[in-house]
């Protein structure tokens, strides 16, 4: 009896021993080795960031010319006025524009530059004078009686960024300078929505954030033809020679890329890096089957068959799939003498003057002809291409590919076309502007979206390097927007494109892939096995404990009764 009384103790120290361990060793040790590692976010930021509220402030400098203010208005000047423009676009999305405009009168020498005989030369002066940062803009008042414009041009947009507004009668008439002001602010604002950000760039700039409100065939089809922002993108032209047994093709595409190209990429180098390379590719054909057309006595090509050329030649191409860059191709193709000359037709049916067209985010194709060239012997031929006309056609398409849009033709005004880079001052500004908003809006997408994520799936590990990229995207983030809002356009341009790097880092890193990582269903499916021939015998053990206690306790108060 004693015996077994002394086993009936003995098994209940063991069971109680066994059930310390696993409750104070084996369970908390369990915990913490299967605890998927999840670092510190910034939540309550990114949360933040879902409602997205930009100030995009402007600095404007108006000039009054000789001859267009009083003198007792000039006693006035210089003055300043801030004026806020705001736009609900939706819901979680609303801009702000706000215009520092500054009014103050021409130096002597900002006098001398107005003296010159034409508009361009003014122009030019002006640059040599003072050099406007970058998002700045100055408009010079000049008197109605100036010569250098011509008498429908009220507006003169120049290449930097600098504007000859000539004065209207009504501020002629005004008596007050507040007067004067009122009837020159509708004219400065219009000359802004040119030179500097319009509403509908930066709407189209937010991307996915908004619905395109309906608009214009021309202001879609350019937020539909421009590349999203990347931080780079490369370029290749290729030549494409059908048939080299009858044309031998000589093309100075090194020449042409240093002359015509590379003026532009240096000015564009703020905004991305580009990469250039060119190729020529034999016995390459489009795809399509031209048809002669006895009306233009050339075999044709219409809008419709253009859809269907692309395809054939890319295969051609060849493309880096290491790099993530954007890729623009630009195509020069030289039919053979059984199709050439060959022609492309609009949706009139008439000749494309460029005999080129272009595909939205993809790049253009030119057909050159050279037809006059074949001997009737049908012996091979050398063809010099001429680049400056190919490049002239290629350069207009990777401006409209870029997003460098031609500004609506306004009435009265006059825009000077760009410089030898091919890009004027002001609309290297309009692109960073759009650029700048661009990166924010999809940086801040990114990353409530992954905070999203990992919201709705807790398995998913969030190591130290997830969470810096995070913090990184965040800090950019807000020294973005605070640029913006400072108007300094350089700076918020360079931390826009720091934050949708580092946001899209995080978003791809190759250790949020949930299918690394067991589901729910899957982990019990393990761990039962495991746990079960342990725990099952241990329960019963403590059951049967309980019991006995139970029992013990019922024995006494018998007894005592």
């Amino acid at each position: 009896m004693a015996t077994a009384e002394v086993e009936r103790r003995r098994a209940r120290l063991a069971t109680l021993s066994i059930a310390a361990v696993v409750i104070l060793v084996g369970i908390p040790l369990w915990w913490r080795t299967t605890t998927t590692y999840r670092a510190w976010l910034p939540v309550t930021q990114i949360q933040e960031l879902a409602k997205l509220q930009l100030l995009l402030s402007a600095d404007v400098e108006v000039v009054f010319a000789r001859g267009t203010l009083t003198p007792e208005q000039q006693k006035k000047i210089p003055v300043t006025r801030t004026q806020d423009e705001d736009h609900d676009i939706n819901r979680e999305t609303s801009l702000t524009y706000r215009y520092e405009t500054r009014y103050r009168t021409a130096t002597i020498m900002e006098e001398d530059a107005l003296s010159q005989p034409s508009a361009v030369a003014t122009d030019l002066s002006l640059h040599t004078l003072s050099e406007s940062p970058c998002g700045s803009l100055v408009v010079y008042v000049i008197p109605e009686s100036s010569s250098f414009l011509p008498q429908d041009v009220d507006v003169y947009v120049g290449q930097r960024r600098t504007a000859l507004l000539r004065v209207a009668a009504e501020t002629k008439a005004a008596k007050t300078l507040d007067q004067v002001l009122a009837a020159v602010e509708p004219r400065v604002k219009e000359v802004l929505q040119v030179m500097s950000f319009s509403h509908r760039d930066i709407t189209a700039a937010l991307g996915d954030r908004v619905r395109l409100s309906p608009g214009s065939p021309q202001s879609k089809a350019d937020s539909m033809r421009a590349f999203k922002s990347s931080p780079g993108y490369e370029i290749t032209f290729s030549l494409l020679n059908p048939d080299p047994k009858l044309h031998r093709l000589h093309w100075d595409i090194e020449g042409a890329v240093r002359t015509y190209v590379q003026p532009l990429l240096s000015k564009l180098s703020a905004v991305a890096n580009f990469s250039v390379d060119s190729q020529m590719l034999h016995y390459t054909m489009l795809g399509v089957n031209a048809q002669f057309d006895a009306s233009h006595d050339a075999y044709t090509l219409s809008v419709e068959s253009l859809a269907h050329v692309i395809n054939p030649v890319e295969a051609r191409l060849g493309s880096n799939a290491a790099s993530s860059n954007a890729l623009l191709n630009f195509l020069l193709y030289v039919p053979d003498p059984q199709h050439s000359p060959l022609r492309i037709l609009d949706h009139q049916k008439r000749q494309v003057a460029t005999n080129a067209f272009h595909s939205p985010r993809w790049g253009g194709i030119m057909v050159y002809n050279v037809n006059g060239f074949y001997e009737a012997n049908g012996e091979a031929v050398d063809v010099n291409i001429n680049m400056a006309d190919v490049m002239g056609v290629f350069l207009a398409q990777l401006r409209l590919l870029l997003g460098v849009h031609p500004s609506a033709p306004r009435a009265g005004f006059l825009v000077a076309p760009p410089d030898s880079s091919g890009l004027s001052d002001w609309e290297l500004d309009r692109l960073m502007w759009s650029r700048s908003v661009e990166n924010v809006a999809t940086a801040t997408t990114t990353i409530t979206s992954l905070a999203q994520l990992l919201d709705q799936i807790d398995n998913i590990v969030i190591n130290d390097n997830i969470a810096q990229q995070v913090s990184s995207a965040m800090a950019s983030l807000q020294l973005a927007m605070a640029e913006l809002e400072s108007g300094n356009l350089a700076f918020a341009l360079q931390y826009s494109k720091e934050a949708i790097l580092a946001s899209e880092r995080a978003f791809f890193d190759p250790s949020l892939l949930h299918l690394l990582y067991f589901p729910n269903d899957q982990k019990f499916a393990i761990y039962i096995p495991l746990f079960v021939p342990i725990c099952v015998p241990l329960v019963l053990a403590l059951l049967q404990m309980m019991s006995e206690v139970h029992q013990r306790r019922r024995d006494k108060q018998a007894k005592k009764d």
